[in-house]
């Protein structure tokens, strides 16, 4: 079964760089350990609410999972054709030659995209870039627009905030805030803990939309329409409420 979004002209196999082309948002969760089997991941390739599917590997890197995952994503009865984007490990924890192999290797496994987090300077950024060239992944951006595979890098510090104009230059997919993690590193009482992570979103967002990228954000129930409406084109669910939430924000995007 194929779905269809109106006003939404389909050219590219990840049809979330469809939606993004035509600057509207994409519904997707964190895929659940229950769902690390063949017919686990199946049964969600089957829920037509899903764009994409999260796969995090940040604390417990496996690629084993990611061709499992794959393997039950395109399943004969998958509605649509789900993409996959796998988080790996920070660069600055087993350093860039094993980054550099981890994207290989989950392109290699069947994702359609590897996410890197906590991107510490520009040079990591930069060096993040290179290595998905390295991998011969044909990387979708503004400036490549043809491209299928998705690039994300993450922001996640104060200090990050500060090249983040720097990084939403380069040829990236996905330029996303960690918020929970820059809440986590900001100092302060809680409320000023809040108020600077929703800072730091905004600055990320505004870059991401100065240079036509997506901004990957999580969302619930209670403020999935203000992140439609703010601008986020990846909204990323987790938990029972998840397909709640997206039919509150397909509506709001009027899909």
């Amino acid at each position: 079964m194929e779905k269809t979004t109106p006003g939404v002209i389909s050219l590219h196999a990840n049809l979330v760089l469809d939606l993004w082309e035509a600057e509207k948002p994409a519904f997707g969760i964190y895929v659940p350990t229950s769902a690390y089997t063949v017919e686990g991941a199946a049964t969600l390739a089957e829920n037509p609410l899903y764009d994409y599917l999260f796969l995090n590997l940040e604390g417990r890197y496996d690629p084993n999972v990611v061709r499992v995952v794959s393997q039950g994503l395109r399943s004969p009865n998958a509605v649509n054709r789900k993409t996959i984007i796998v988080r790996i490990p920070p660069m600055d924890k087993d350093g860039p030659e094993a980054a550099k192999a981890r994207i290989k290797e989950i392109l290699d496994a069947g994702a359609d995209g590897v996410t890197l987090p906590h991107i510490q300077n520009l040079d990591e950024a930069t060096l993040a870039v290179q290595f998905f060239k390295d991998a011969g992944a044909d990387v979708w951006s503004p400036q490549n627009p043809k491209g299928e595979k998705i690039a994300m890098l993450m922001l996640e510090d104060p200090v990050a905030l500060t090249f983040t104009d720097a990084v939403a230059q380069l040829p990236i997919s996905i330029l996303a805030c960690g918020i929970g993690s820059l809440r986590g590193a900001i100092q302060g009482t809680p409320e000023e803990k809040s108020a600077g992570a929703e800072a730091g979103t905004q600055k990320i967002l505004a870059a991401a939309k100065k240079t036509k990228l997506a901004d990957m954000l999580t969302a619930n129930t209670r403020d999935v329409e203000q992140r439609v409406k703010e601008g986020f084109l990846a909204l990323l669910m987790q938990g029972p409420s998840s397909d709640e939430a997206i039919r509150l924000g397909l509506k709001a995007a009027g899909r």
